[in-house]
């Protein structure tokens, strides 16, 4: 695995405690202020160009560039939309993106197991940002690193296909924490996995002192009604001027949010499925 984030080497094959630990820690908190200090600065430029940025994270093989397809099928009509993809080898994806007529820029990670803040840094230099209304960040396939790098986006969305089992929040908790949205995918397979159940995936989610709303689709059949929805009102939040009533004795009646204000929150407008 990656030499980046500690998962290289696992706890049971590291001593009980020595100096090689405590410089080992000192190492990964280094990487992860330096990852978070890159973040802040692709966020101001995200921010500055006006666009929504979504990360997208799952197993391998969830459904997460057959989302990208069927998203830009139906919006790429009235959004402006690019892709950043990740992978450790091949642009197999990322030529199924292309094919579809919008920007994608190709990240290969080699060994890494999760896109960081640097690469996507250097990735969006590639793209027009003030030319953008949505750029997607497909991260590697991984239930458990990408969800400890932040890449300056504005929401993470994670993917679950059926075939994975409903139980997948309990045993990756980390990941399913980190998300603002968790969409269960390949719902077209529901009727030969009679255990997946999607409304267990929801109450594993409240387990986890969650609120992300947990939506059930289908990209190959549909609908995407609900997922469109989330993306549309995340932009229209992205770009709405938000006013607050000036403190006594400010100047005017009215004051903007400084640029740190993070805002309305467009997170927790979707409920999650009726069981």
């Amino acid at each position: 695995m990656c030499q980046t984030c500690g998962c290289a080497l696992p706890d049971h094959l590291r001593p009980e405690t020595n100096e090689r630990d405590v410089h080992t820690v000192a190492v990964l908190e280094g990487l992860k202020a330096h990852n978070d200090a890159a973040a802040r600065h692709n966020r101001a430029h995200f921010d500055r160009a006006g666009l929504l940025v979504v990360n997208l994270m799952s197993s391998p093989g969830a459904g997460k560039t057959r989302l990208l397809e069927a998203t830009i099928e139906a919006l790429g009509g009235r959004y402006r939309l690019a892709v950043i993809e990740g992978d450790l080898e091949t642009e197999n994806d990322a030529r199924r993106i292309r094919a579809k007529g919008v920007p994608t820029v190709q990240i290969t990670t080699g060994s890494a197991c999760h896109l960081d803040a640097t690469m996507v840094h250097r990735a969006a230099h590639a793209l027009a940002l003030d030319a953008l209304d949505i750029l997607f960040i497909e991260n590697v396939g991984n239930l458990v690193c990408p969800a400890s790098f932040d890449l300056g986006q504005h929401a993470s969305v994670t993917l679950l296909s059926t075939p994975e089992g409903d139980d997948k929040p309990l045993k990756y908790p980390v990941m399913f924490r980190a998300s603002d949205l968790v969409l269960v995918t390949k719902t077209d397979l529901l009727p030969v996995l009679d255990d997946f159940n999607v409304a267990a995936v929801a109450e594993h989610m409240r387990r986890l002192a969650s609120t992300a709303p947990v939506l059930a689709m289908s990209s190959k059949t549909g609908p995407l009604d609900a997922w469109l929805a989330w993306l549309e009102t995340g932009l229209a939040e992205r770009r709405r001027r938000v006013f607050h009533p000036a403190a006594p004795g400010d100047e005017g009646l009215l004051t903007r949010p400084g640029p740190n204000h993070p805002g309305p929150s467009f997170l927790g407008n979707l409920a999650s499925p009726e069981p």
